[in-house]
């Protein structure tokens, strides 16, 4: 009963609002379009999106500009109504024409995107200008981006500086992260550290995720400011809370490496997961490697191939390269080199350094394809200019065996040592063998011993028995 009572006041409200729109004119379409405002965002009435655009139709079908421009927006997003861009174009031109720089600036978006009318840059440059002559801050952004990016004119750092400094010179804070971006990357201009930052606060002050998270990684890497870790993860924590996707994964990243915070793989699975089911590729590796680890979560192949196929589906390498892995080691699957190879030349093709490597291990040990040296030095050679340790190593092992290439102790040491100094366990190893037999390098004991230890602390059974045998503590 009292639905019917509600329904036949609100029928009684609209039928009076038609009479008072037929006798009061401008004045009447005003009261309209506020009514449709009040339910629209719920103020002293029910929320309400269908009831809002019947009072905001009838207010815009008598000429009221804002009105028109609601009209419209509600259209382009579905609120109230099923969405219909092409319906949202109509109502945006009949404010447009009006003067009314939102639905200018909303016009001009829908034609540089192409939603409802063919994509025609050249006329949202037209209606941003419009908008952004009456000082519009979100158009003079708009404006920024069609330079930046060279979408219908040339692009021009220059000018998407000027039109981002009209916006973020209002408050607009997805500009005045623009404006730091350009600052902090030297696009156009000088790089400036100092200005980016201070561009960053004003727009992370309002809230901005983005700008919280740009901030976080500048004191992550030191860029302006003194290394930081604390206090770039209490950065990437205002952003993450926000949904911030690039904050969640590098707090995850934080939690994983124990950079800023004491070490938690279970945080760090949450965080990845919150970026992961946001669809972030990174993220969804990430994720994918603590269940084949077992770090945080319980270890399960089955979830680790579920997160590693999402992210490889993106052309995420690394994921693809983990596919790899588990296929070609038997992980939740039947050990298939085949397939292994499929993924780990994927990943090789954007350039990934330890897909690169893997093949390389598959043509050394005939895995999946003919055994082939000559080709598996290739392969570590390609990866080891990449700076890969793993790759590194195992051509330092070609070298020094003479396997695939001809026999050069001297390049054996030489790729021993950038695999060393990169942490390389057996590369540590394998340095100090040369240097305990003279191979390569003048024969050296104590550095033999130094390079045995460097293994040993790492669990290298071989460094162990070295250093038992060379008489080191």
């Amino acid at each position: 009963m009292k639905k019917q009572i509600w329904i036949t006041w609100l029928l009684a409200v609209l039928l009076t609002a038609s009479f008072a729109l037929a006798e009061g004119g401008a004045s009447d379409a005003e009261t309209l379009y506020e009514r449709g405002m009040e339910y629209f965002y719920g103020e002293n009435v029910p929320q309400d999106d269908e009831t809002a655009l019947e009072f905001l139709i009838q207010a815009a079908e008598a000429g009221h500009a804002e009105a028109q421009d609601q009209v419209g927006y509600m259209y382009r997003n579905g609120y109230g109504v099923e969405q219909d861009f092409e319906e949202a174009v109509e109502w945006y031109r009949k404010s447009a024409d009006q003067g009314n720089a939102s639905a200018q600036n909303r016009l001009g978006y829908m034609y540089e995107h192409g939603y409802g009318v063919d994509q025609d840059y050249a006329q949202a440059m037209e209606w941003y200008r419009k908008a952004a002559d009456q000082g519009h801050d979100a158009a003079q952004f708009n404006i920024g981006m069609m330079y930046e990016y060279g979408r219908g004119v040339d692009q021009d750092y220059a000018q998407a500086m000027e039109w981002y400094l009209k916006s973020a010179e209002q408050g607009n804070p997805v500009a005045q992260g623009s404006v730091a971006w350009l600052y902090a990357n030297g696009c156009g201009m000088d790089q400036d550290y100092a200005l980016a930052m201070e561009w960053y606060l004003k727009a992370a002050e309002q809230g901005d995720s983005d700008a919280q998270c740009n901030i976080g990684w500048m004191y992550y890497n030191g860029c302006g400011v003194d290394v930081d870790y604390e206090q770039a993860v209490q950065w990437y924590l205002l952003a993450a809370e926000q949904g911030n996707v690039a904050a969640q994964c590098n707090l995850g990243l934080a939690y994983r490496n124990g950079e800023g915070v004491e070490q938690d793989y279970a945080q760090a699975a949450k965080w990845f997961r919150e970026a992961a089911e946001q669809g972030d590729a990174e993220s969804q590796y990430n994720l994918g490697w603590l269940y084949v680890a077992g770090r945080g979560v319980e270890q399960n192949y089955e979830l680790a191939t579920e997160w590693y196929r999402e992210a490889a589906a993106q052309g995420y390498a690394p994921a693809q390269n983990g596919l790899g892995l588990l296929y070609a080691y038997g992980q939740g699957m039947d050990l298939d080199y085949a397939t292994a190879l499929e993924w780990f030349q994927r990943a090789a093709e954007r350039g990934n350094p330890e897909a690169l490597c893997h093949i390389g291990w598959m043509c050394d040990n005939g895995y999946g394809v003919e055994l082939d040296h000559e080709a598996a030095v290739e392969w570590y050679q390609m990866s080891a200019t990449l700076g890969y340790a793993a790759a590194q190593n195992n051509l330092g092992v070609a070298y020094r065996d003479g396997e695939g290439i001809e026999q050069d102790d001297a390049q054996a040491v030489e790729w021993f040592r950038k695999a060393a100094e990169q942490g390389d366990a057996d590369a540590q190893c394998n340095l100090g063998e040369q240097y305990e037999q003279g191979r390569g390098v003048d024969q050296d004991l104590d550095q033999a011993l130094e390079w045995y230890k460097l293994s040993a602390a790492q669990g290298n059974q071989d460094a162990v028995a070295a250093v038992a045998r060379l008489g080191g503590e």
